[in-house]
């Protein structure tokens, strides 16, 4: 099911379009909403009294007619009463439907609202893989157009398809005990025959309408992936394979919206072609009638005026359909998302993570993304309440899939995670995240302000608290030096900070979260080391006295570690502290060497100045 989010839309069949409506529906008539409730009845009545009103006014018209035949001694007051009643009834026509309008538009917006929530709450709880597999442009593109299609769907069912279905059973009713059934039949079959063809020709050029949805998602998702990563783009000079890449959706887009453009022309004709021979049929049997002295002039009137007034929104309910249509499948993608199941769900009645020490037991864990690639095996290690435990190795060894493990983004294969004794598969993911604060190798903020983001550790804390969290993490003066402080914006990801300032926006979150266990993930090796130095003392006086789990790829920042673990393809290779690996001469020993090495060769290269620039070796930027 997840597979429709991004790829071409499905047929839809009856089954997929009534889920959709049954969906929509339990929406528009929501359990517990007594006044919703009571504006859906109050509008259906209002329809109801604004149709045959609107129905009436032909017949006044009729009536207006004929008496503008007699004498002018006899008929003075009388056309100019019924004139009067015409205008009236023109006014209270539309007044009913405007009125039934503002009485429906809460329930409308209501259904609009809820249905959006339900799916952006719905993303959010889906799996990390779901998300690493799907583009967040075609997801936002996909809830974008579902629920425009949902305010469409609402608006002209309610508003149009429902009234003018009214409408026109009205009319056939009014043509066949006025004048003739003949009249009555000819309509309902002029009228059946313009919504079959609507139907048909529709149907052909919805394929067009899809194309067009995929190009519009496919050129979308790489604008945005474009624009997030602006300055990669920028480092490469890809301008014009960026824009390359973007106009290969556009010019599909292009191409699907003519022919949909040239198919909507064919329609329009057909559908004026059916009303236009429908109008010349019942015109001439009324022209008839007169001649033969079995109809009036007022009646030749009334049903040309019945006539015009019903295929005015026969023709509106061509559109409608064709928009209907497109917002069915547009809706139908959308609640897709719904159907997709949740990778990771906690068990019924699970009970909220109790965390008292914050001790944490890896138990012989097994771990793969997939079943050919295995990624973790046998993995055991335990972390001591209050201590701090290192995970080091390689690229590739797992060390930060044991974060994603911990935060339960993801189950274990195999084995056993505790904390304080508690499978964390057994707890509620809300408790069990609430516990843990972590400071990330690659910070990514909101494109918010400053003090937004540190109170997005605990939103609802006062500010006293979000300043007092910025102090800790040594961020408060350089905050208050900026021209707009605290209420400074810090870009799209963050970008208009560095990376030390970005790190300490995220120290200062998690301080403020004040969690038990603590997770640093590489949160300094993209520093540099005078950076790095800075964001270590204030990681060690945040961890102090708290569990904390610190995935390091610099050595160095971990010699003070309470235990280490040494992680080689997905197995613990070597544990100890820092003087007792060393001593033993293993993978620990021979990785600290080479880091010390690569230290102190780059050392030697900032010191001793490049001779070769004089000699004019060096061109690029000279």
């Amino acid at each position: 099911m997840s597979k429709t989010v991004t790829d071409g839309a499905p047929r839809m069949d009856a089954s997929r379009t009534w889920g959709v409506i049954v969906i929509l529906g339990r929406h528009l008539w929501p359990k517990g909403e007594s006044g919703l409730r009571v504006r859906v009845v109050v509008a259906l009545v209002l329809l109801v009294v604004a149709k045959v009103t609107n129905v009436y006014v032909p017949i006044l018209y009729k009536n207006a007619v004929d008496a503008l035949g007699v004498p002018a001694a006899q008929a003075v007051a009388v056309p100019i009463a019924l004139i009067v009643a015409y205008g009236v009834a023109r006014v209270l026509s539309q007044a009913f439907g405007e009125i039934r309008d503002a009485v429906f538009a809460p329930v409308a917006q209501r259904a609009i609202r809820n249905l959006a929530l339900e799916v952006f709450g719905h993303l959010h709880s889906l799996s990390l893989r779901f998300h690493l597999e799907r583009q967040t442009g075609g997801l936002s593109r996909v809830i974008e157009r579902g629920t425009q299609g949902m305010e469409f769907l609402i608006r002209f069912t309610t508003f149009n398809i429902l009234p003018t279905l009214f409408e026109i059973l009205l009319v056939g009713g009014i043509l066949w005990s006025l004048y003739d059934w003949r009249f009555s039949a000819v309509t309902l079959v002029v009228v059946g025959a313009y919504i079959a063809f609507s139907i048909i020709l529709s149907e052909w050029r919805i394929k067009f309408v899809r194309s067009m949805n995929d190009a519009d998602t496919d050129a979308n998702a790489k604008a945005i992936d474009s624009l997030l990563n602006f300055e990669t783009v920028k480092y490469f000079g890809n301008e014009p394979h960026e824009a390359r890449r973007y106009d290969v959706g556009r010019r599909r887009y292009e191409k699907a919206a003519i022919r949909s453009s040239r198919t909507l022309s064919l329609l329009n004709i057909g559908q004026g072609t059916i009303i236009s021979v429908g109008l010349v049929l019942v015109m001439a049997m009324a022209g008839q009638g007169v001649v033969a002295g079995s109809m009036t002039i007022g009646d030749f009137v009334a049903v040309n005026a019945f006539l015009i007034q019903l295929y005015m929104p026969l023709n509106m309910l061509g559109f409608a359909y064709r928009e209907i249509r497109n917002a069915l499948v547009n809706m139908e993608k959308m609640f897709g998302l719904l159907q997709v199941q949740a990778e990771i769900a906690d068990k019924p009645g699970a009970p909220p993570l109790v965390v008292s020490g914050g001790e944490i037991v890896f138990d012989h864990v097994d771990f793969h993304y997939e079943k050919a690639r295995p990624i973790l095996h046998d993995v055991s290690f335990r972390v001591a309440p209050g201590e701090t435990v290192a995970i080091v190795g390689s690229s590739g060894a797992g060390k930060s899939t044991i974060s994603r493990i911990l935060f339960r983004f993801y189950d274990v294969a195999s084995g056993h995670v505790r904390i304080d004794g508690q499978d964390i598969r057994d707890v509620q993911q809300a408790s069990l995240r609430a516990s843990i604060g972590v400071v990330p190798q690659d910070t990514v903020l909101f494109n918010d302000t400053i003090y937004y983001n540190i109170a997005y550790g605990r939103p609802g804390a006062a500010r006293e608290e979000v300043e007092e969290a910025a102090r800790l993490a040594r961020i408060h003066d350089f905050i208050m030096a900026l021209p707009q402080g605290y209420d400074s914006t810090v870009g799209e990801r963050g970008l208009k900070l560095s990376g030390g300032e970005k790190q300490r926006v995220a120290i200062a979150r998690t301080i403020l979260k004040n969690p038990r266990i603590l997770l640093f993930d590489e949160a300094t090796s993209a520093l540099d080391t005078r950076t790095e130095q800075e964001i270590q003392r204030s990681l060690e006086e945040v961890s102090r006295g708290r569990t904390t789990v610190i995935i390091a790829h610099r050595l160095s920042t971990i010699i003070n570690a309470d235990d280490i673990v040494v992680l080689d393809r997905g197995r613990v290779a070597e544990r100890g502290r820092h003087g007792e690996l060393l001593a033993r001469n293993g993978l620990y020993a021979d990785m600290w060497q080479r880091q010390q090495e690569a230290a102190a060769e780059a050392e030697r290269h900032v010191e001793e100045p490049p001779s070769f620039r004089a000699e004019g070796h060096l061109r690029v930027g000279d």
